[in-house]
């Protein structure tokens, strides 16, 4: 329930950013593909390991393919 709660919680550019990381882009790319500064796409993702309570990327891409059902549609 608590995952689902931290889910609820991810804004939608959030989600977009983090669709893009699991599909293996970079910070650079993803800001590429969203017309976003990369710096822009760092706030978005520091956001996401706060809402869900990860520490880098590699723990947040963990938590998303968990949640993957979920979290993309």
């Amino acid at each position: 329930m608590a995952s689902i709660q931290r889910l609820l919680t991810i804004s939608p550019a959030e989600r977009r950013v983090l669709a893009l990381l699991l599909s293996g882009f970079n910070n650079r790319s993803i800001a590429s593909q969203l017309r976003l500064s990369p710096r822009t796409v760092e706030s978005h993702m520091s956001a996401m390991f706060e809402k869900v309570g990860c520490s880098s990327r590699t723990e947040l891409l963990l938590w998303a393919l968990r949640h993957s059902e979920c979290s993309m549609g």
